[in-house]
């Protein structure tokens, strides 16, 4: 578990008007929040929190006007297109304290010939110190056959880390890695099309809210 020191700076302006000028400024908007406090807003260096989120399990400990602080990513929503941080939700922890996060998965060795690694669930809930959260968990599959899988119950966990997961949920299965053959399309048609577009439309709107909801904390 690594912890990246990040200094922030209170904000105090809201709305989309006032998160796109920080971000214009490489600022990030965010909220800290936990343990019976009420809501910090502030805005954090995009660059800084930017690297520090390519590390998996990272523990920011934030310069907040109040003190240092530590805080674990909660939520970070990302441009759909450009995959910058547009906003983040940060909840305090303390030293020492269990928290249950989603570590990722990794895997070492070579499933036999012909088959195909799969991965049903690439992260893992567990319980674990807030500073000594595993970076990911590794999984060896050398050897494994078509059929054979891995369940959440099977991985093995560092000490003092505990499965939150449910153990018979499946993490990785080996399946036929032949291509079955594409069956021949359809005629194009009038319903075709609209049902395409349809979809399109909602994904859209559904996108374009949850922005705005962004911008307002």
């Amino acid at each position: 578990m690594s912890e990246v020191r990040i200094a922030t700076e209170p904000r105090n302006e809201f709305g989309k008007g006032a998160s796109r000028r920080l971000r214009r400024n490489e600022q990030v908007p965010g909220v800290v929040y936990g343990h019976g406090t009420d809501p910090v807003h502030i805005s954090l260096p995009s660059r800084e929190l930017t690297r520090a989120l390519s590390t998996s399990g990272v523990l920011l400990e934030l310069e907040l006007a109040a003190g240092l602080q530590l805080a674990l990513p909660k939520s970070v929503q990302r441009d759909p297109i450009r995959h910058t941080i547009e906003h983040i939700d940060l909840v305090v922890i303390e030293r020492g304290e269990i928290v249950t996060v989603e570590v990722p998965v990794v895997t070492e060795g070579k499933v036999v010939p012909g088959g195909l690694l799969e991965y049903i669930n690439d992260r893992i809930a567990v319980n674990a110190d807030a500073t000594q959260i595993p970076a990911q968990l590794t999984l060896t599959v050398e050897g494994m056959t078509i059929g054979d899988s891995i369940h959440a119950g099977q991985v093995a966990l560092p000490d003092g880390v505990t499965l939150a997961a449910d153990p018979e949920m499946t993490v990785i299965q080996v399946t036929s890695g032949q291509i079955a053959e594409e069956p021949e399309p359809e005629p194009e048609g009038v319903e075709g099309e609209a049902g395409a577009e349809g979809v399109a439309g909602e994904a859209g709107a559904e996108g374009e809210s949850g922005a705005e909801a962004a911008d307002e904390s």
